[in-house]
């Protein structure tokens, strides 16, 4: 299997082919002058876009991206909709919760907004476990589980019986159970939200990439046939960004892998060992193993080892590796969680850009001589919920009414610094074979 835009197909992309022909935007063919440009179109691009053009009705807004909305991770991940910051140290009860009520906040706004528009898009949310695998590890989470529902951040620590009728995880010695989280189809999103935006007045170009950056008072977007002049632009391109020039020194894009079973009926879904009323889990190791249940009754897997995700030299974002290994290594993690599902077929085999940073905490903010270029990237692995709400972070930054995110880690984080090639690739991977982990620096 090559990662190719046409035969890397993730089981979302299946799903929005089975719905019928896309018929996408056209490319951009002749110059053009707006109040912003989004560059990306996928949850930051889109989510930007709403936001901005909802605040803003009479600003011109464009978006314009490199290939079909949803092509990059927004289209190619796992689908969880999760709660917290990555790489946050939550032993502060008081911002612990705030950064819970912000990104519940984040899920119940996207939640609302596929409401309100009467999106057709495939979203479950009946909650997510956090598999401790590790009976000390599993006490230490009930006492934090304790702590934190004091403070009023709505977990409960499950095992026994009750973790039995969630889900029967081989080697489960209790688990973490988030209410508020839940799974959802990317590409339905996404595409649903085109017609939205243009509602809303935002001009969508899809074929477009952008070639080149020049900044000033006024911005200058190359593009293939044309150049876009705009007072500012949103870079919303995460593992991408660095192709234009930015944050090459403090995002490491990596390709995960991850695989689907075909549509499983509930009696299947009972035989595996994962009940109804559970929407996905994650362990609590480090090269976190990951999976959800589709509206439709797929199950989908990712990660638990090295071999599940990929560096490649130059920040590269098209992976050019083992096609066979990291599948294999995936199916095996999964039939240690799931022995049962040794007997389902897999359906689905994709690998889509992840952008960590050293410390795994995300960052939105403005930058520029002119302060006119806005961002969002790096969310490590929460992107779903992270880059739905970068839309309305990035607007409140836009409009100078950013109080309430300042006190938050992502704002205006500066990324810790990765070194450059060839010192990047080598280290990456001497430091995963030697300890079977992921580099990375706590902040300070």
């Amino acid at each position: 299997m090559s990662n190719t835009f046409d035969d890397n197909r993730s089981v979302w992309w299946d799903a929005a082919a089975a719905r019928g022909p896309y018929a996408p935007a056209p490319a951009l063919a002749k110059d053009l002058d707006c109040d912003v440009a989004i560059v990306g179109g996928g949850f930051t691009g889109t989510s930007t876009a709403y936001h901005l053009a909802r605040r803003f009705p009479e600003k011109r807004i464009v978006l314009c991206e490199a290939r079909l909305l949803a092509n990059g991770a927004s289209g190619r991940n796992g689908g969880l909709v999760l709660n917290w910051v990555n790489g946050v140290d939550t032993s502060n009860l008081e911002l612990a919760r705030r950064i819970f009520d912000a990104t519940r906040s984040g899920i119940d706004a996207l939640e609302a907004r596929i409401r309100e528009h009467s999106l057709d898009v495939a979203f479950r949310r009946k909650g997510c476990l956090e598999i401790l695998t590790d009976p000390k590890r599993a006490e230490a989470a009930s006492r934090e589980v304790e702590r934190m529902s004091k403070a009023g951040i709505p977990l409960r620590f499950v095992e026994g019986a009750e973790l039995a009728r969630l889900a029967r995880f081989e080697g489960a010695a209790g688990a973490i159970l988030d209410p508020t989280a839940g799974q959802i189809d990317g590409v339905s999103l996404v595409r649903a939200m085109r017609p939205l935006i243009e509602k809303l007045g935002v001009h969508v170009y899809e074929g477009t990439p952008v070639l080149g950056v020049d900044e000033g008072e006024t911005i200058a977007l190359k593009t293939p046939n044309a150049t876009i002049r705009a007072k500012a632009i949103v870079l919303a391109t995460n593992a991408y960004t660095p192709r234009l020039g930015y944050f090459g020194s403090g995002i490491v894009p990596l390709h995960s892998h991850l695989v689907s079973t075909e549509p499983l009926s509930p009696d299947e879904w009972e035989e595996l060992g994962w009940g109804h009323e559970l929407t996905g889990f994650s362990d609590d190791l480090d090269r976190i193993a990951y999976g959800g249940m589709t509206v439709r009754g797929e199950l989908v897997f990712g990660g638990g080892s090295n071999a599940a995700y990929g560096y490649g030299f130059g920040n590269g974002t098209v992976y050019r590796g083992d096609p066979q290994k990291p599948f294999e290594a995936i199916e095996r993690t999964l039939h240690r969680y799931l022995p049962k599902a040794a007997k389902v077929r897999i359906a689905h085999r994709w690998t889509g850009p992840v952008a960590l940073t050293m410390s795994r905490v995300c960052t939105m903010g403005v930058r520029g001589k002119h302060r006119n270029v806005y961002f969002a990237l790096g969310y490590s692995g929460h992107g779903i919920t992270l880059a739905n709400m970068a839309g309305e972070v990035l607007t409140d930054i836009y409009s100078g009414d950013d109080a309430r995110w300042r006190d938050l880690p992502f704002y205006q984080q500066k990324l810790l610094f990765v070194p450059p090639e060839p010192f990047r690739w080598v280290g990456y991977h001497a430091y995963t074979a030697m300890t079977g982990r992921s580099p990375r620096r706590a902040l300070r």
